[in-house]
């Protein structure tokens, strides 16, 4: 007979303190806001979430939060189990999947991770959640290096006057920005990095992807945007690509967009340095608007037959057709 209230207790095979840690960075990650844990925190949800949520709760911060390792530590259910599992604990507003740039020696690279909340939250406490979480992740200040001690000079004067028709030019002369943060990859950088996960085919390196930084930011300031610019060197590619860097630049330079101003335009990106969700399902990419109840529509709208169960129908209905064709080929001879 099964337990009646598993998120009491779990079986000792099934401790937390011998759950697997991920790598830094990546793995569980627990939201501010919480309740005080206590047993009866998910007494609302079924009992097989109730003791997978349990079992999440009271892992440690940093975790390993995949399926595959979830299942080998809770064998009461397998994978499918699991992974069905979470998709209900995240419709149920207890967690959401991320993933966020990370500038590591000029490179840049994605950390995944699990937020965890005992407390359930809507779609529009996650998004304002995740988005702070983004800012802050983006406004982090890079350390600079340390100055070296000035070299003995000659001595200037405490101060020099400057006469009045130059303090009234360098009032009015506007002090250049910069385009993006310093230390932290531009959205040009960005959406080049990520097309190795668009198309595998135009996978580029760091150093491809700084070359050809300066030309993907023209696209940009003529009014495109990240997603534009991935969807014009993506789509139509042949079916052999020798060099991704140069098929890459050919294509900024033949498809670059027209100019529309004599100003440059100023692209603006809700927190471009801040988390992306993914689909608890599938693992789609999104902003957090996009995947409420962290699911794409796709997997909202109900899951996808399994490709057996494909085939069988469409076999099935091949084998309807042929015979109602016989028949009607005894019927009129």
């Amino acid at each position: 007979m099964a337990a009646t209230n598993l998120s009491a207790a779990l079986p000792a095979h099934a401790s937390p303190h011998a759950h697997p840690m991920a790598k830094p960075g990546y793995g569980k990650r627990s939201a501010s806001g919480q309740l005080q844990a206590a047993a009866d925190v998910f007494a609302l949800l079924p009992e097989r979430e109730r003791y997978i949520a349990a079992f999440i709760d009271r892992l440690p911060e940093g975790a390993a939060m995949s399926v595959k390792t979830l299942a080998k530590q809770l064998p009461l259910y397998g994978q499918q189990a699991v992974s069905t599992a979470l998709t209900a604990l995240s419709v149920a507003g207890h967690l959401r999947r991320v993933r966020r740039p990370v500038v590591a020696n000029d490179q840049v690279r994605w950390v995944f991770c699990t937020y965890w909340s005992r407390t359930a939250h809507d779609n529009e406490w996650w998004a304002n959640y995740l988005t702070a979480e983004g800012t802050a992740a983006g406004a982090t200040p890079t350390p600079a290096p340390p100055t070296p001690p000035a070299s003995p000079g000659p001595v200037q004067p405490a101060h020099t006057p400057v006469p009045p028709q130059q303090q009234r030019d360098a009032a009015q002369t506007p002090e250049p920005s910069a385009p993006h943060t310093p230390g932290y990859p531009s959205p040009a950088y960005l959406a080049l990095a990520r097309l190795g996960h668009s198309e595998p085919r135009l996978a580029l390196s760091a150093a491809d992807c700084a070359a050809l930084e300066e030309r993907a930011t023209e696209w940009l300031t003529r009014g495109a945007t990240p997603a534009h610019l991935l969807q014009a060197l993506t789509a139509g590619l042949p079916e052999e690509i020798n060099s991704p860097r140069g098929f890459v630049l050919r294509r900024l330079n033949d498809k670059i967009p027209p100019l529309t101003s004599t100003a440059p335009a100023t692209t603006t990106t809700s927190t471009p340095h801040g988390v992306m969700m993914e689909c608890t399902e599938c693992g789609t990419p999104g902003r957090p608007e996009a995947l409420p109840d962290g699911l794409c529509r796709t997997c909202r709208s109900g899951t996808p037959q399994p490709a057996i169960e494909q085939a069988i129908a469409v076999t099935d209905r091949d084998v309807h057709a042929l015979v109602a064709g016989l028949r009607d080929m005894l019927r009129h001879p």
